[in-house]
């Protein structure tokens, strides 16, 4: 069983520069076809100060980490026997292209069903920019399989 004591527990922050190719090609990854994520004239005509972000690209704020998926360390996970459960987002604010966006990730509950032989450990991230506005906030569910 994972460890319940570690519902709280606070990740180290870390901090990620938000840049005008790594959102274009965030675009083209997902299909996004709006000129708005890949043209700063297109974008600034649209009423942003410049390229934002596509939603759901704080998602990959995580991959930035200096650390791989530091919760499987934390509760001694394989990875071999995680699933993604769920992924929800808010939007505060906007990322754009310049930014730097820090991320900071807590575990906010950690049950299990079936007997135990599904374990669940709910994370909440927040971003903040670098002038400490709250652009985003992630709840991701991932799902251990005992």
């Amino acid at each position: 069983m994972l460890d319940k004591t570690k519902i709280g527990y606070e990740f180290n922050p870390f901090t990620v520069d938000i840049e005008k190719g790594r959102l274009c090609f965030f675009a083209d990854v997902i299909g996004e076809t709006n000129p708005i994520y890949k043209d700063e004239t297109a974008a600034r005509e649209a009423g942003y100060k410049t390229i934002p972000a596509p939603a759901t690209f704080m998602m990959s704020v995580e991959l930035g980490s200096p650390d791989f998926l530091p919760v499987l360390t934390l509760l001694e996970m394989d990875i071999g026997r995680i699933l993604h459960g769920s992924q929800e987002f808010e939007y505060p604010g906007i990322i754009y292209a310049g930014d730097k966006i820090t991320s900071v990730s807590k575990i906010i509950d950690i049950f299990d069903k079936k007997g135990g032989a599904l374990e669940f450990v709910v994370l909440e991230s927040s971003y903040t920019n670098q002038d400490g506005e709250l652009v985003g906030k992630a709840r991701q569910t991932v799902v251990y399989r005992n």
